[in-house]
């Protein structure tokens, strides 16, 4: 069926609700037409007096769906809206809240009308029709009452079904981030509703075919009480049972995927049964396997590559396309590390980088830069690319001034600052890429970190720099023009006014022995 609504709707477009509501005819005249014809194997009857109660059942019906639809119309009026012009934002948020709960809604709406505009008058007129006692009303509006609950629940599901086709293209404009809300009929209500009616319409469907003669009304009232007490009894057992079966599953899933969004990737769901949920929680568990394999590497990425550019690359893809922008550069250097290290061990080595880059690194992080790249026992930092900062200057010259303080007594190190336009981008090749920054800008801040050893300071910054500096935090000193290699022209550099003075005579050797 939902194969049918599908095409109906790909077919009629804006006008496919009609198809539908001409279908809510049909089935409910369908529907008072077998019931009219099966009430009457219980008794004799003319067929004018047929005739004249199937009318009266079909006039009344038609009345109490007519109703049912006016009541309904100005419910659904987001979602024909949407329908006829779809649009995303809050227009298809409402259709789609819409769609899901209108079929509950107009149950609860109008669940009352088939009973007061058709069952009560039919079977009042059939009981004055047929010259029956009064209390043979009471049986027919029973049996009436079994068929009511029958076209209800075929009304409900059919409108769930129809209503598919149209969610599918309103989730099409709604949020990827979209949680659905608890709306509708819940499935354990769906089984506990559904399943025992269908045992009550078949036992009495059955016994009506099953009649003889000789039946009566009062055969049918007995019908309709056995199927039931049946129906809620052994059969609810059944229905039970089935109910936990299917639902069993499905609540393990939802609080697994509860976990999963507060952010519990090893969550894994047993799998109870080799049917469609047991292969559902397979592949429930399967997925998150892949998801906590990809976080891992994900984690293990932004170990290897600084976070900021893990994120760029995540977002944009493995190759970051090359551009020109102005950065701020710094140079990193432990100084006299390499004599120190051919009297320590490997290991010994090792362990004193990590130390130094867990002090460092942290620090640009801080102040909105990234390490580039580790260099020996120096690093590379940038501000400014991948993420932009017009301050760039300014977060660059604290963060070497924070670098000073920390490593103070600690490390013997030396910060060069440069300015300027550089290109940033993804650069490689076999299957290896690296983000990179690379200029003139780059090479004159590694020529002016090697400088701090010639005028004895922590941090040296350029001129290029210090015309970019905005804020007032900072004072410099001037260290005059100094030659660097590469370039023509002697430049200016400057010292900042660092938080905690340093002793300029202080060797590499006493903060390698401690």
């Amino acid at each position: 069926m939902i194969f049918i609504f599908d095409r109906l709707y790909r077919l009629l477009g804006s006008k496919y609700i009609y198809a539908y509501l001409l279908f809510e005819i049909v089935s409910a005249l369908t529907i008072t037409a077998g019931t009219v014809g099966l009430l009457t194997l219980y008794g004799d009857s003319s067929a004018r007096d047929f005739g004249l109660v199937m009318a009266v059942a079909m006039g009344c019906t038609l009345i109490a769906v007519t109703i049912g639809v006016l009541k309904s119309k100005q419910a659904a009026r987001p979602l024909t809206a949407w329908v006829r012009e779809p649009r995303g934002g809050e227009a298809a948020l409402e259709a789609w809240r819409t769609a899901v709960s209108l079929p509950r809604a107009f149950v609860l709406r109008t669940g009352w009308l088939p009973y007061v505009v058709a069952a009560i008058p039919t079977s009042l007129f059939a009981t004055w029709i047929g010259g029956l006692p009064w209390w043979n009303f009471l049986i027919l509006l029973a049996g009436a009452s079994v068929a009511i609950g029958y076209a209800i629940v075929l009304h409900f599901f059919a409108s769930e079904l129809a209503a598919r086709p149209v969610l599918k293209d309103i989730s099409r404009h709604l949020p990827a981030d979209f949680a659905s809300p608890p709306l509708g009929a819940s499935l354990r209500l769906k089984l506990l509703g559904a399943l025992p009616l269908i045992n009550i319409v078949t036992g009495v469907v059955v016994s009506a075919l099953s009649v003889t003669d000789r039946a009566s009304l009062t055969d049918l009232g007995l019908d309709v009480f056995v199927a039931v007490v049946i129906a809620f009894t052994i059969s609810f057992e059944l229905t039970l049972l089935l109910t936990k079966s299917i639902l069993a599953p499905i609540d393990d899933l939802l609080e697994a995927t509860g976990r999963v969004k507060a952010g519990d990737l090893s969550t894994r769901v047993p799998v109870l049964s080799g049917d469609e949920l047991g292969q559902l929680a397979g592949s429930f568990n399967e997925m998150m396997s892949g998801l906590e394999e990809r976080e891992t590497l994900r984690e293990a990425f932004g170990s290897y590559v600084d976070p900021a550019v893990a994120e760029r690359v995540l977002e944009e893809g493995e190759l970051l396309e090359g551009e020109e922008i102005e950065a701020s550069v710094m140079f990193v250097d432990i100084r006299d590390f390499t004599a120190w290290a051919e009297r320590a061990s490997a290991r010994e080595a090792v362990a004193y980088l990590n130390e130094f880059f867990d002090t460092v690194v942290p620090v640009l992080g801080e102040h909105g830069g990234h390490a580039n790249k580790f260099i020996g026992d120096g690093l590379l930092g940038v501000f400014g690319a991948p993420e932009r900062h017009r301050d760039h200057a300014d977060r660059a010259l604290a963060a070497a001034c924070e670098i000073a303080d920390r490593c103070e007594g600690r490390f013997d190190v030396g910060v060069g600052v440069n300015s300027g336009p550089v290109m940033v981008g993804s650069i490689g090749g076999g299957g290896r890429l690296e983000f990179t920054v690379i200029g003139d800008p780059v090479n004159v801040a590694s020529r002016v970190e090697a400088l701090t050893r010639e005028t004895n300071d922590t941090v040296l910054i350029t001129e290029a720099t210090r015309c970019l500096l905005t804020g007032t935090d900072f004072a410099v000193e001037p260290r005059g023009e100094v030659p660097v290699k590469g370039k023509s022209e002697p430049i200016p550099v400057y010292a900042p006014k660092l938080p905690v003075e340093r002793d300029r005579n202080l060797g590499g050797e006493a903060l390698f022995s401690s």
